[in-house]
């Protein structure tokens, strides 16, 4: 492989900015100097001035091909993958599913299946559990081995992927003892069924709706209750897709206690609003996801969180459905619109325009997107940092550019975008994965297949 030398940019980690030169080798990071320090000579060099060097994004929560509500995610994991490369994210983490009354074994080959060879950038897989029993406990020390170390249960969607309060805490002292992390949906599912019954009875069908039956002190008391019984079980705890201002208070008191609790909030969360669900006609159907999005007024908190660090980690939760064809399912019943949101190619831009905003700062930045992820789910310090001995995911990344996001120009497979023309400072120029050039100013050069799966280790914060 090339031997490559960026030069003259901004290195930005999460811990330090320093004007520096990056030396790369057989895909790894080798070598850091101060700009003009040294005189090395490289295969291909790339003059990164007036630029930031930054390590690749971490994105810990995609759904690619996910099957939900009689159809499927419309990325897979090649187009997907790439598209997240194109947005400067070099590394994902899928969730693999495990069917109801089948084996984690069986969820997990099946999406290796799914994501073997195609994939343009490294991955990993958390594993959804759906079927808590002893058969399935018993699977899971074998997963973490195999660098499977996380598992997501559900307090949300009874009949589907919904686990109760016994299931819940057998899990977390399972993984109390093994090591694994649990990753919690937390949502009260059965009040939200009523709720969304009473709804539909009293005929109030639009995509609006979805907002106001998922309540945001359902999601509080829920956050609530999965931090309770991973204090009786012993275990860590990682809430996903924080989006209310009383769950995130509830992960605040906890971690004022000391207790290993974590939490994610996502793009838009920190973007978008009610006001999206209440778009004119059926429009509101492209914002439909859950956790929901929340009245404007929560995003102070959020932010707040991210800079207090009751948040440690901003991923997408990008799970698309194509507006036609797919959100069309639940006109005249908001409960039978798939949720999800794209957002994968958008993550870093619109964290960087937060700096741009004053909400964080570069390093900041570079925290919540590509370390703290890193160190979540046992990747740091291979990813999510440039220094000797790291994969060399490296982006250079233009912070004066600017760019309107817009389902016209974007790489995911969706027909609209959650940000249609918002305008945005800061672009990607240039993408390395594991040295490899994957993206080189507005020319993608990357290919399925060169992304590997990643086994990773247990949780780097315990």
């Amino acid at each position: 492989m090339a031997r490559t030398l960026i030069t003259g940019g901004l290195v930005v980690t999460a811990a330090e900015e320093t004007p520096a030169d990056v030396l790369i080798e057989n895909g790894t990071v080798v070598a850091l100097a101060l700009t003009g320090r040294q005189h090395w000579t490289a295969d291909r060099v790339f003059d990164a001035t007036g630029k930031y060097v930054i390590p690749g994004g971490v994105d810990v929560h995609t759904h690619m091909e996910l099957p939900f509500g009689g159809t499927f995610a419309s990325d897979t994991f090649e187009t997907g993958t790439r598209a997240a490369a194109w947005g400067g994210t070099t590394t994902v983490v899928d969730f693999a599913v495990q069917s109801k009354g089948a084996s984690l074994r069986a969820g997990l080959d099946a999406w290796h299946a799914k994501a073997d060879g195609r994939c343009a950038i490294d991955y990993g897989l958390h594993m959804i559990v759906s079927d808590v029993n002893e058969s399935t406990l018993r699977e899971m020390p074998g997963l973490i081995g195999e660098g499977v170390t996380s598992f997501k249960l559900f307090m949300a969607y009874p009949g589907v992927f919904y686990s109760d309060d016994g299931q819940i805490l057998r899990a977390m002292q399972q993984a109390a003892d093994t090591g694994g992390l649990i990753m919690m949906h937390a949502e009260n599912g059965p009040a939200i069924d009523v709720l969304v019954e009473q709804a539909l009875a009293g005929g109030r069908t639009d995509p609006r709706y979805h907002g106001e039956v998922r309540k945001a002190l359902l999601e509080a008391e829920a956050t609530h209750r999965a931090i309770q019984l991973a204090r009786v079980a012993g275990a860590p705890l990682y809430v996903v897709h924080v989006s209310a201002r009383e769950a995130l208070a509830e992960l605040a008191a906890a971690r004022d206690l000391g207790l290993p609790v974590f939490g994610e909030t996502c793009p838009q969360y920190l973007y978008l609003s009610t006001d999206n669900l209440a778009e004119p006609g059926f429009e509101g159907a492209k914002y439909v996801c859950s956790t929901p999005l929340r009245p404007e007024e929560h995003q102070a908190a959020l932010w707040r969180g991210l800079r207090t660090d009751d948040l440690q980690v901003v991923s997408t939760d990008h799970c698309p459905f194509c507006f036609k064809g797919q959100k069309e399912l639940g006109r005249g019943d908001f409960s039978k619109i798939p949720n999800g949101l794209p957002g994968v190619e958008n993550r870093m831009d619109l964290l960087h325009q937060a700096v741009v905003d004053g909400h964080l700062t570069r390093r900041r930045w570079i925290d919540i997107a590509c370390a703290a992820p890193a160190r979540m789910f046992g990747l740091y310090p291979r990813k999510g940092t440039l220094a000797p001995g790291a994969d060399a995911d490296v982006v250079i990344y233009d912070p004066h550019t600017t760019h309107t996001l817009s389902a016209a120009t974007h790489h995911m497979n969706v027909d609209y975008s959650a940000y249609e023309g918002r305008t945005v400072t800061g672009r990607v120029e240039t993408v390395l994965s594991r040295g490899e050039v994957v993206l080189d100013r507005g020319h993608y050069l990357g290919r399925p297949g060169h992304g590997a799966f990643l086994p990773r280790s247990t949780c780097q914060y315990l």
